[in-house]
């Protein structure tokens, strides 16, 4: 498995969605509800009859729709190809039921509608417009940027605009994210080594970061809190942290990782919170506090202080915290292609690694009480 996602719009129950890639079976989509009070993994199967899964990504506004990007074979050809699915109205929110029998009683998605790629390519990713009403969508094919619209409840999707990436080669995207900030105007894409930034209402690039990487980059991820912050990573084994506003330097590199880093991730709520996961089997938690939206943690009030704590105090905030790696996780044995936050916990999150071992952690208590307090 290499596919996975919180569901978006669930935000009371702690659930993600795994997509499998087997070969030889029918592929699935696993609904992993967890019960934090009790420790217990739930877990729904449904088919997903239409090949391997390479992407997952779910509708912001209906915890029922999801959109897949998978391998499809026609005469000795793989495409990959995208849809936008329902599941099971009794599935739709995370759930503490465990199935009685989950083994004769799987389920099938139903097909909504497929994003017509004939003319445009490979399918890499799906993105939903991060505020939206789930009725936006941009597929990255090949070198194409596609928008679309979602139509009579997403059983139709209409093209709206896109564009192309231009230049010499085989341009092909790798991946990209939509900026929550700038009214969700905005997308940044990767391809090869380069990082670009893109405006959704006249399909233009606006800023490149051209080597933003030494190889291949392989997912971006925006900072949710400080709107021109971007973090990448990639097959140099590197993170990097940019600001969209001045692109020939990066603002921050982390150079944890000993192998490629499929994955970035910013906590949604604490942005100093920066999850990795890579070929070299590891997750790492890391404390990027110098770049985040409280650079120097939470300002104290003055008229809490005596003069003595006063002085001693000032010094302390004039002082930014220190970034630092707060914990590698080694649970996997195999190369983790997926880290996510949960979307109902901001202290938990789950990683993915290839033999399909879902491991769902939290950041250490001592870490989220001194952020907290």
């Amino acid at each position: 498995a290499r596919a996975l996602t919180p569901q978006t719009a669930e935000t009371d129950a702690i659930r993600f969605l795994v997509g499998t890639q087997s070969l030889r079976y029918d592929n699935q989509i696993h609904i992993i509800d967890f019960d934090d009070e009790n420790n217990i993994i739930n877990k729904n199967v449904l088919l997903h009859q239409v090949g391997e899964i390479w992407h997952i990504s779910t509708s912001p506004a209906d915890k029922g729709v999801l959109a897949t990007c998978y391998n499809k074979t026609s005469d000795t050809k793989v495409m990959t190809c995208a849809a936008v699915w329902r599941m099971p109205k009794e599935l739709e929110s995370g759930s503490h039921e465990s199935p009685d029998d989950s083994s004769s009683n799987t389920q099938t998605l139903e097909l909504l509608c497929h994003l017509d790629n004939t003319a445009h390519g490979n399918m890499a990713c799906v993105m939903w417009e991060p505020m939206g009403d789930g009725k936006k969508i941009i597929s990255l094919a090949d070198n194409n940027i596609l928008l679309w619209d979602l139509q009579e409840s997403s059983a139709k999707a209409v093209l709206s605009s896109s564009t192309a990436l231009e230049g010499k080669g085989q341009l092909k995207f790798t991946s990209g994210r939509w900026s929550p900030h700038h009214n969700c105007t905005q997308i940044a894409t990767a391809n090869d080594t380069a990082v670009r930034g893109w405006d959704t209402r006249s399909m233009r690039q606006i800023y490149c970061i051209e080597n933003a990487h030494g190889q291949l980059v392989r997912d971006l991820d925006f900072n949710p809190n400080k709107q021109y912050y971007l973090a990448s990573c990639g097959d140099d084994c590197k993170v990097k942290f940019w600001d969209t506003r001045n692109v020939t330097e990066p603002v921050k590199t982390l150079e944890e990782h000993s192998h490629w880093v499929w994955n970035v991730r910013y906590n949604h709520s604490h942005d100093q919170l920066i999850l990795t996961g890579s070929s070299d089997s590891r997750v790492i938690l890391s404390n990027m506090v110098s770049i985040s939206s409280e650079p120097f943690g939470h300002m104290v009030d003055d008229d809490e202080l005596s003069d003595q704590e006063d002085q001693h105090q000032e010094e302390k905030i004039k002082e930014p915290l220190q970034d630092s790696v707060i914990a590698t996780y080694e649970e996997h044995e195999d190369s983790v292609y997926a880290v996510e936050w949960s979307s109902a916990d901001p202290w938990l999150f789950a990683s993915l690694s290839y033999d399909g071992r879902l491991v769902i952690n939290r950041v250490p208590r001592a870490l989220k009480y001194h952020i907290l307090l």
